[in-house]
């Protein structure tokens, strides 16, 4: 059997480590691996070439992905789809894994109800926003990034009395954010998830520490919080309350760098389980962690509600921070 292997949409931290395992997984079981470049985009372009076992050599401390990535939307046209799966019938390609987050996988599933192309998944993305999955790629290392940052930039919100709002990834999701806020000790923190007045909650805060004499704090916020960005929230803070502030915007700065052993680890057992579940003639899935356990989740899944922050952490978050 050919099995294709594709990162799609943002890249994450380990997904190399998921390629590499797919590959020699799939060597060791007499499979033929082909790399398909540059994701969907690259699917719709026959841009793919075999991908022997040594051409996985030293990838896995590395981050980004070597098969390269990109967002395509020209995927959801029906037509281009069915000109895909001719492309990967045409190349003897019977099944793909795909490596990426809710868009990869509502591509991939589509892609097999039409048109019968067995599909696997693998969560990569640093949002931590699929359902069924405790554990995204990505995560671990993007929230130890943000985490080592604000540490960093403590010190000098310390040394000046000053606030600081420091904003994060997470367009949809405030998973990133909330666990980031509660294991850097921030004072606050705003996601696209917080309850209705949390703007009203954020200055209750800042001035009950005031009062208490502490000069000093760090907000988190989610890039895709209701309130706008880092920047918006920190220009109304200071037209409305005249507050001594500065912006961080972490960006990218989060999906780049060495994949934590978390990640790599979990890459590597999502990587060479999907290729297994093919040779035994399963399709239509994705691989997760639910407490501690690997789980296997159909892919239809992912077209339902996804998870949100646990309300416990965001309250856990307020209740450490006084």
């Amino acid at each position: 059997m050919k099995i294709g292997v594709l990162t799609s949409g943002g890249d994450a931290p380990g997904m190399n480590a998921a390629i590499r395992a797919a590959v020699r997984q799939a060597d060791a079981l007499g499979h033929e691996v082909w790399g398909i470049r540059r994701g969907y985009e690259g699917l719709l372009e026959g841009d793919w070439a075999p991908m022997p076992s040594r051409a996985c050599a030293n990838i896995l401390q590395r981050g980004g992905t070597v098969l390269h990535t990109a967002r395509c939307p020209e995927f959801f046209k029906p037509e281009r789809r069915a000109e895909a799966a001719a492309k990967l019938r045409l190349a003897g390609i019977g099944a793909l894994v795909v490596i990426g987050g809710d868009g990869s996988f509502r591509a991939a599933e589509t892609l097999q109800r039409e048109h019968g192309i067995l599909c696997a998944g693998i969560p990569g993305t640093i949002d931590n926003d699929l359902p069924g999955t405790e554990r995204t790629l990505g995560f671990d290392t993007a929230l130890n990034t943000a985490v080592e940052a604000i540490d960093r930039i403590r010190d000098t919100a310390s040394s000046h009395g000053r606030l600081f709002l420091v904003e994060v990834m997470g367009r949809s999701s405030g998973m990133l954010a909330v666990h980031t806020a509660l294991a850097c000790g921030a004072e606050a923190v705003l996601y696209p998830e917080s309850p209705d007045d949390s703007y009203g909650a954020l200055v209750a805060r800042l001035h009950a520490n005031w009062l208490r004499g502490k000069r000093s704090s760090i907000v988190v916020v989610a890039e895709g919080d209701d309130l706008g960005s880092a920047v918006a929230v920190g220009e109304r803070l200071r037209r409305e309350h005249g507050l001594d502030l500065r912006v961080v915007v972490l960006g990218h700065i989060q999906r780049g760098g060495s994949p934590s052993a978390l990640d790599r680890i979990w890459g590597s057992r999502w990587g060479a389980e999907a290729v297994r579940r093919l040779d035994a003639g399963e399709s239509g899935f994705y691989l997760g962690e639910v407490a501690g356990a690997l789980a296997v989740l159909p892919m239809a899944r992912v077209l339902g509600a996804h998870p949100v922050p646990p309300d416990d952490l965001g309250e856990l978050v307020d209740i450490l921070s006084r």
